[in-house]
């Protein structure tokens, strides 16, 4: 497999990661009446160090999107929206305005505090895509805000293994480097990948063994997990991934498989939520609501 990873663990063998939880999708709710799926942020994965939050929004049902997400505030962390079908805008309190287009990436950083909108360029037709939140550290939290647009061409395709690609968004993969930059990559160094198999179709991935991970099947089945620790995850679920260098994903099915892959440094630092503020301390947060009513976003 032309991606295998070549790191070792303390018997000198590889370490190859297992599925530690499976989290189905829960349906939710946000923005203006918007429905989707919630895979992070549900009571059952609060947080996966130095991620906060996965939703996939699908549905070629106007209803079901075209309220969009109005102004909305947002302190402490990063969000990075992926759209796979349809178009949408977005603008801010700081000046910023753009379109996001079929494979294209909008990475924000709200840092010390943004208010923004998200909202349909769409009247009909399918709208699709997900929105990754991701920690910040806590020296960067009160960076100054601000987003990049990535086009779907800027993003790189490549070829991991016979019936194998990926899109790149953001980090390191056979000797590729995707285009998206967090504030806080210093820290957290994401990987996030999109990855399709053919049917038959599989790949080992090296990934760096200390960071954190989770696959998400979006489409089709996958099976995922070295020899005797194979895990079988279908459509609409999250799986949770133990440390280690590599990563074995399958595609059992007949049809098409396709998924994300999500790696980052964990943090290790305090947590502490309130709604679209993420700091480290209650009085941070405090603090946070107290500047957005005063204006000071």
């Amino acid at each position: 497999m032309t991606a295998s990873a070549r790191q070792t663990g303390a018997t000198g063998q590889a370490t190859t990661r297992r599925v530690t939880r499976l989290i189905a999708a829960k349906p939710a709710t946000d923005g203006a009446g918007v429905r989707m799926k919630r895979l992070q942020g549900v009571p059952d994965l609060r947080s996966f160090d130095p991620f906060l939050m996965l939703d996939e929004f699908k549905s070629d049902d106007p209803t079901a999107y075209i309220g969009g997400f109005p102004d909305h505030p947002h302190r402490g962390f990063e969000t990075v929206t992926y759209l796979l079908a349809g178009r949408m805008r977005h603008s801010d309190n700081h000046g910023h305005r753009g379109s996001l287009g079929p494979g294209g990436v909008q990475w924000m950083t709200a840092g010390r505090g943004i208010v923004h909108s998200e909202m349909p360029e769409q009247e009909n037709g399918l709208l699709w895509g997900f929105q990754l939140w991701l920690n910040l550290p806590a020296t960067e939290k009160m960076v100054e805000a601000g987003y990049r647009d990535i086009s779907a061409e800027e993003i790189p395709d490549i070829e991991l293994a016979p019936g194998v690609t990926g899109k790149l968004i953001a980090g390191h993969v056979a000797e590729t480097e995707g285009p998206g930059r967090a504030a806080g990559a210093a820290k957290t160094a994401p990987v996030y990948l999109d990855l399709r198999l053919a049917p038959g179709a599989a790949v080992s991935l090296p990934l760096p063994e200390s960071h954190a991970g989770f696959v998400y099947v979006y489409d089709g089945e996958a099976a995922i997990g070295g020899a005797g620790e194979t895990e079988a995850v279908g459509a609409g679920r999250l799986a949770a991934l133990s440390d280690g260098a590599s990563l074995a994903i399958a595609n059992p099915a007949a049809s098409e498989t396709r998924l994300l892959l999500l790696a980052g440094q964990r943090l290790g630092e305090p947590i502490v939520q309130y709604g679209p503020f993420v700091m480290n301390s209650e009085a941070e947060i405090h603090a946070a609501i107290d500047d957005y009513r005063a204006g000071r976003f």
